[in-house]
């Protein structure tokens, strides 16, 4: 197997785990960072949108769209396993950590749901305002369209998610009105935001250091070939 398509299949594991986590932690806890309260599982999202990036520039649209349905699938199937261990007969004297498992089944199904609305939209607008911004630049500017489809589709996520979830009535006690829900969606948007910043040299170096040893550009049939600090600039 060629490096560039174990590096994708690499890509795309954090990618799928991270989405995966995200959705099974989701808001069972609730976590302190840099003094933001924020679900816990915001933590594991920030990766997927790094992922999806890199895939994008390094591979092109049509693979990135690919694994954004793949992700919305293998959420469903996850989902499929486990309500079918919910509904199963326990084995007979062994009881295991039943309540645990019942708790956390509970609190997923509607975070699957909720995510799996937002995560379909928010991802597709990250793909298509990448591959819109790499256009409208000429392949230049990474900086930019890494930042622009970054934090204008983790806003679209962090809002959609929170907000159906805030409606289900499943963000616990302290959350029930929309006084409430606004500081959220604001401490989590804002722990992203910093995340899509804070990534951007992660993507700048993973850009520099992989294009070079793939030797592809999925675009090169648009504008001429550039160097990494021509695009980067």
């Amino acid at each position: 197997m060629e490096f560039k398509e174990k590096l994708f299949l690499f890509l795309s594991g954090i990618f799928l785990t991270s989405l995966v986590l995200g959705n099974v932690i989701g808001t069972t806890k609730f976590v302190n960072v840099f003094g933001l309260t924020v679900p816990a599982g915001v933590l594991a999202y920030p990766f997927t949108f790094l992922a999806t990036d890199l895939i994008c520039e390094l591979y092109g649209k049509k693979r990135a769209q690919t694994l954004v349905w793949i992700g919305f699938f293998m959420n469903f199937f996850m989902l499929g396993l486990m309500t079918l261990g919910h509904y199963l007969q326990d084995a007979q004297g062994i009881s295991g950590a039943t309540s645990t498992f019942d708790s956390v089944y509970t609190f997923m199904v509607g975070n699957v749901i909720a995510s799996m609305i937002a995560y379909l939209i928010a991802q597709s607008i990250d793909v298509r305002m990448f591959h819109f911004w790499k256009r409208l630049t000429k392949g230049k500017h990474l900086w930019l369209r890494n930042n622009l489809s970054t934090t204008v589709s983790q806003l679209v996520d962090t809002t959609a998610i929170l907000s159906i979830l805030f409606l289900a009535d499943n963000l616990g006690e302290n959350v029930k009105t929309v006084r409430d829900l606004i500081p959220l969606i604001f401490a989590s948007y804002l722990f992203k935001f910093f995340f899509a910043l804070f990534d951007t040299p992660l993507f700048y170096l993973g850009v520099w250091k992989l294009k070079p040893i793939i030797h592809e550009d999925p675009d090169e049939n648009q504008w001429e070939k550039r160097s990494f600090m021509e695009e980067a600039l």
